[in-house]
């Protein structure tokens, strides 16, 4: 069946040479042994778990992180028969239920709760797993307050683990997530760290001796280069309690740099700076123009007459709308690209139909390429533009776009 024209081109090139971009020049700056796991969840940040998994594992990723277990049977299936297969971390914990899939699944959960560890075990006895054929890595609140085994339940959970010769379940990384590493200050990071080196030395007094240590984000990773940062610091503990230590990218994966506080001055950090020019976006978003119309002064756009002519107008409708995942809240402030033109969005933007304004752009017509995120021409439209104009994040507007807008692997 022919679709309508709205869809996503994902170049898994840039994707693949974004992953080996961020390997080496981490490898080079902070230490030759950092391993980076590639973030996949949420649907790749909606560029398409079925395209970015494969590509990750192209690119030399041994590690890829998804949310939740249900994504990881998904990657496990999709990546069926690449050499070699990847660990799939689940970072969204295990639950009730959910047990059995992680095990046939080769699954490594993240795991916080006793209650994870009991639907493990239970499933593990079902299954007659081995002792410590399980694999897990534990979570430490640093001070997130979100997800995580804070420091006074700390000694509990690492109990259930002592036994390790007769649990199917053992400890095979720890983790923790910082919550500002975008903040250049660096002063929560470094009091998340401090904990987290704190809450190693009770697992390491519990007898217990995880390989991985990972921590990050891509913030993390793009300040990698400079001296006494989050990843340096990670490299540092890792190497005292005898751990493999391992850094979390992703919207870097994705060709953006998230924003720093305060800004970043790009001759600061060579590494950023040279990350920033080489990569790639690795999504374009389009559609076509499906009619053109001309409207009077004084006639209204779009719901609720939000959009009064001032003059005599050329409008294009477009087949795309918030349902499809372009924000509500770019009526009347966003733009898209037509013949390499910058066109205004006009009017408020409906559930499945968007007006722009092509007033200085007359030769438009039915059928023409409109590109809502990507270059045409010398013009481009950046998911931090859309961010900027809906006053919200590239992750939101990369996870925003539906399942019903087709993605195409280029």
């Amino acid at each position: 069946m022919v679709r309508r024209p709205c869809w996503v081109e994902i170049s898994t090139h840039a994707f693949e040479d974004n992953y080996k971009l961020l390997a080496q020049a981490c490898r080079a700056r902070v230490s030759s042994a950092l391993e980076l796991l590639a973030i996949v969840k949420a649907d790749a940040y909606g560029h398409g778990l079925s395209i970015c998994a494969p590509a990750a594992v192209r690119a030399g990723a041994g590690w890829i992180g998804v949310t939740s277990v249900e994504e990881g049977v998904a990657a496990r299936q999709t990546l069926r028969g690449l050499e070699p297969a990847p660990e799939i971390l689940t970072i969204g914990g295990v639950f009730p239920g959910q047990g059995a899939e992680v095990i046939a699944h080769r699954l490594t959960p993240v795991i916080w709760e006793p209650y994870h560890l009991d639907e493990l075990e239970a499933a593990a006895k079902a299954t007659d797993a081995l002792p410590g054929s399980i694999p897990v890595h534990v979570e430490l609140d640093t001070g997130m307050s979100r997800q995580g085994v804070e420091l006074s339940e700390l000694g509990a959970l690492l109990e259930r683990f002592r036994k390790k010769d007769e649990s199917p379940v053992r400890i095979d990384g720890i983790m923790t997530h910082l919550y500002a590493a975008d903040e250049r200050d660096g002063e929560a990071t470094h009091h998340q760290l401090d904990r987290l080196e704190n809450m190693l030395e009770q697992v390491a007094a519990a007898g217990l001796k995880p390989r991985w240590l990972h921590v990050g984000n891509s913030a993390a990773v793009l300040l990698g280069g400079a001296p006494e940062t989050a990843l340096a610091s990670l490299v540092a503990i890792a190497k005292r309690h005898g751990m493999h230590a391992m850094a979390r990218p992703g919207l870097a994966l994705y060709g953006l740099v998230p924003e720093f506080d305060p800004p970043l001055v790009r001759e600061e950090l060579p590494l950023l700076d040279d990350l920033h020019k080489e990569l790639q976006p690795a999504l374009a978003w389009k559609t076509q123009i499906a009619s053109v119309r001309s409207i009077g002064k004084d006639e209204v756009v779009g719901y609720n007459g939000t959009f009064v002519a001032t003059e005599p107008m050329h409008l294009a409708l477009l087949p795309i709308g918030y349902a499809d995942g372009l924000k509500r809240a770019l009526s009347n402030r966003g733009y898209v690209l037509i013949q390499g033109e910058r066109a205004p969005i006009v009017g408020r933007i409906s559930m499945d139909q968007t007006v722009v304004d092509v007033t200085d752009i007359p030769k438009a017509s039915p059928g023409d390429e409109v590109v809502l995120l990507g270059p045409q021409g010398d013009e481009t439209i950046s998911a931090c533009d859309h961010a900027n104009w809906a006053e919200t994040i590239p992750w939101e507007i990369f996870t925003s776009i539906t399942a019903r807008v087709e993605r195409r692997a280029v």
